[in-house]
């Protein structure tokens, strides 16, 4: 997908445009069931028997997440041995598929079906740091009768019609619920079993993964012949240990994964690609609010302007992709024209960023292993495709990572490709998985449901698109040395919410 800061108009809107004919998007709502038959309850007096639930730990290739979901995994075996029950099946969903289309779920369907349809109950998906109460959740699952199809988790909602869901239900967004995947969700077998049938008849379309929780929920409704989110008040993302969770199956271990000291704001280097008309529109908010954060940070533009400066890489603006310039970053990057880091960002002129935050989020990382991270998306996942991280929240990459990219002679097919699919495409072919973290955001805040943000500390926003880009810096992405702390802020900001 086109990740040029100098496309006109929002880059993610002129995509939706082009993809729109073939991505269902429903305009009205009226045919959604709001409770989904959530009156009809199973036989409350048989506790679920642990064995009757495969967990899914949606869970990651790069190390730093291969190692956290492990340990999670030993976490609920220990539970279960402590409770003195049967061990549960246990699945790290990276470990599914040998492409990448495991993160996206509805591929590997027909796999759950055919290994667990017979003796198992429920599918029960949780994300890496989400925490289980074993005895609720059996207490929580046994309440819903494991015969019909459910969908159960913790409800999102739009307030408003947004590009990231391109625009569905616009006449009443809030009526379409769809899973916080951080407080856990479940499929019964009947469903799975459905929904595999379905995968397997009706082959999957070569199209975009965008916000995966969302077109999940959208697959299984399937414009009101299938069930609507059942929400669950006992699947929460409230902080692990605090009052407000005593009555919660799901809880949360962290907001913002910390491992130790940050990362030395020396060691990375900050590259922000930008052209000559947005020189005085776009830069100066890049100057007020997160530039002073940045050790080392160069701005990339088609004009050299020494008030700024700018660097001109000799790459021609385009009005798509940018795929040239972005090339040409990798390649400066490991230059002796600039200080040798071993961490890289590159950034749009309208992307916000929050520095102290990314060093702290790096500590977990292994620059000595080719990490390329962001936030991910996907395209034809279900034949094939390959995963790739948006341009507009902040690509980040190891040099380790550009090393091998830039051995390899992946390169792009002209100036204009969409940089951020090619190098998705390059990091396939290589065998590298892309790293997805939730905090790095394509869109502005307004772009997503209040509760997902609520139990986040945001690294990333993306776009000045009707907002006071200022303002929303500083109530999202205020850093701790500002005049309240970075926790405080987050309180703030959940009450407000």
């Amino acid at each position: 997908m086109p990740t040029g800061t100098c496309l006109p108009g929002n880059k993610v809107a002129s995509f939706c445009l082009i993809f729109l004919y073939c991505i269902p998007v429903i305009a009205a709502a009226k045919d959604i069931k709001e409770d989904n038959h959530s009156q009809v309850q199973g036989d409350s007096k048989r506790l679920l028997d642990l064995k009757e639930i495969v967990f899914v730990i949606q869970s990651q290739g790069n190390s730093f997440h291969e190692n956290h979901a492990e340990k999670q995994r030993q976490e609920i075996l220990q539970q279960a041995a402590n409770s003195e029950q049967n061990l549960p099946i246990v699945l790290l969903i990276h470990k599914l598929s040998e492409n990448e289309a495991g993160w996206s779920i509805l591929p590997i369907m027909p796999r759950f079906s055919a290994t667990y349809g017979r003796n198992s109950s429920w599918i029960f998906f949780l994300e890496e740091e989400t925490t289980l109460k074993i005895p609720k959740l059996l207490e929580t699952l046994s309440r819903f009768d494991k015969e019909q199809e459910w969908f159960l988790g913790k409800p999102l909602h739009d307030d408003e019609s947004t590009i990231i869901h391109h625009y569905a239900f616009a006449d009443n967004p809030t009526v379409f619920k769809y899973p916080d995947f951080a407080a856990g969700w479940a499929l019964s077998m009947p469903l799975i079993n459905r929904l595999a049938k379905k995968v397997k008849d009706e082959p999957l379309k070569s199209d975009f993964t965008i916000d995966l929780k969302h077109e999940i929920a959208l697959y299984i409704w399937e414009n009101g012949n299938g069930p609507s989110l059942t929400p669950v008040q006992e699947l929460c993302t409230k902080e692990e240990g605090s009052p407000a969770a005593k009555d919660c199956a799901t809880t949360l271990k962290t907001y913002l994964p910390f491992c130790g000291d940050p990362v030395d704001k020396k060691d990375i280097f900050i590259a922000v690609k930008t052209c000559r008309k947005f020189h005085k529109e776009r830069i100066p908010v890049v100057k007020k609010t997160w530039q002073k954060h940045a050790a080392l940070i160069e701005y990339y533009s088609d004009h050299a302007d020494a008030t700024i400066p700018t660097v001109n890489l000799g790459i021609p603006n385009t009005e798509r992709g940018h795929c040239g310039k972005t090339f040409a970053i990798l390649e400066r990057f490991l230059s002796e024209a600039i200080p040798k880091t071993n961490w890289l960002v590159i950034v749009d002129d309208d992307t916000l960023i929050s520095v102290p935050r990314l060093q702290k989020l790096l500590s977990c990382y292994d620059a000595n292993e080719p990490v390329f991270l962001g936030e991910r998306y996907g395209y034809g996942l279900g034949i094939g495709g390959y995963s790739y991280i948006t341009g507009g929240g902040g690509m980040v990459f190891s040099r380790e990572a550009v090393v091998r990219l830039l051995e390899s002679n992946c390169r792009c097919y002209s100036n204009d490709a969409p940089d951020d699919m090619v190098l998705g495409m390059c990091f396939n072919g290589l065998g590298i998985p892309v790293t997805h973290s939730a905090l790095f955001h394509q869109a502005r805040p307004d772009d997503y449901s209040r509760d997902y943000l609520a139990h986040q500390i945001p690294v990333s926003f993306h776009k000045h698109w009707n907002i006071d880009p200022v303002t929303v810096f500083n109530k999202w992405l205020a850093e701790e040395n500002d005049p309240i702390s970075q926790q405080q802020q987050h309180t703030m900001i959940r009450e407000e919410l």
